[in-house]
């Protein structure tokens, strides 16, 4: 059985990585200041974040029309006898059910939606996880178990530098923002039944880090091979820094880096930092 492996561009797998692995893309865009960019075709990370210090003011993003998946499936199933799509969580956004529904819109090809109820390259992992299965010709349904299989033992967790992006998109009130910025509060912040939610509030961006690392290292000791990834908003120094430090000290986990691009950073803000992982 031919199976594609399809994910939308809030994996932020990189172009090299996907090409390396057949993994075809549909772009999420973002809107600015009147002007809509398609997510790491029009518009980079780094010049996503540019256009909004420009502009200084907060971008809307939208999810790709069920057209676009349509046109793709149709087009797959000349080739192709199954189709797995891996979204981010459809507690975000209505990606997921855009695919559900341009899926029972054509014939001749299975479409399968998954739910990663997670996003950024922590999502990419179960598309390359599924790129790998794909390769071998394994059957869809062992794809669709595989990444069933993954989701218990995914785990992320990231930190905003910039409280006020939460709560100009209704994460936090103004009050609570203003009073989290003065005290140096840094809440770490995790997905929970598909949707972003809190997971503790921790002085200064140091310490929050550090319970970061603490959290993985309880994993790395209670489970199996871990594959781990740093993901920046328009930080790469630090993300850099964040991975020499964390080989060292645990260098059984295969660590990579990744990044916040236009569509999840509009949420989060420049200079948020994340660490997720799974067991491979």
């Amino acid at each position: 059985m031919k199976t594609a492996i399809i994910t939308d561009s809030t994996a932020y797998i990189s172009k090299e990585e996907r090409e390396k692995w057949n993994i075809r893309m549909i772009p999420l865009s973002v809107i600015i200041n009147g002007e809509t960019y398609r997510e790491d075709i029009d518009l980079e990370a780094e010049e996503f974040f540019e256009l909004v210090r420009e502009h200084k003011a907060l971008p809307t993003t939208s999810q790709p029309p069920i057209g676009q998946f349509v046109e793709l499936f149709e087009e797959l199933s000349k080739d192709y006898d199954a189709a797995i799509v891996i979204t981010l969580s459809s507690g975000i956004s209505g990606t997921y059910q855009n695919v559900v529904a341009a899926g029972n819109m054509v014939e001749g090809i299975d479409v399968r939606a998954f739910d990663s109820e997670i996003s950024c390259m922590v999502q990419g992992f179960y598309a390359i996880e599924g790129a790998k299965m794909a390769r071998e010709e394994r059957d869809v349904n062992d794809i669709m178990a595989r990444l069933d299989e993954m989701m218990p033992s995914v785990r992320a967790y990231f930190m905003v530098d910039d409280l006020g992006h939460l709560q100009r998109g209704g994460r936090l009130s103004a009050t609570q923002a203003i009073m989290g910025s003065l005290l140096q509060i840094k809440p770490l912040l995790h997905f929970v039944d598909k949707k972003i939610v809190p997971f503790e509030k921790i002085r200064t961006r140091k310490k929050a880090l550090k319970r970061i690392y603490d959290l993985l290292g309880e994993d790395v000791k209670a489970k199996g091979p871990i594959r781990a990834v740093i993901i920046h908003a328009n930080r790469p120094h630090e993300a850099e820094e964040i991975l020499q430090d964390l080989q060292q000290q645990f260098p059984t986990v295969e660590f990579s880096t990744s990044y916040f691009g236009a569509v999840i950073g509009t949420h989060l803000g420049e200079g948020a930092v994340g660490i997720g992982w799974y067991e491979k």
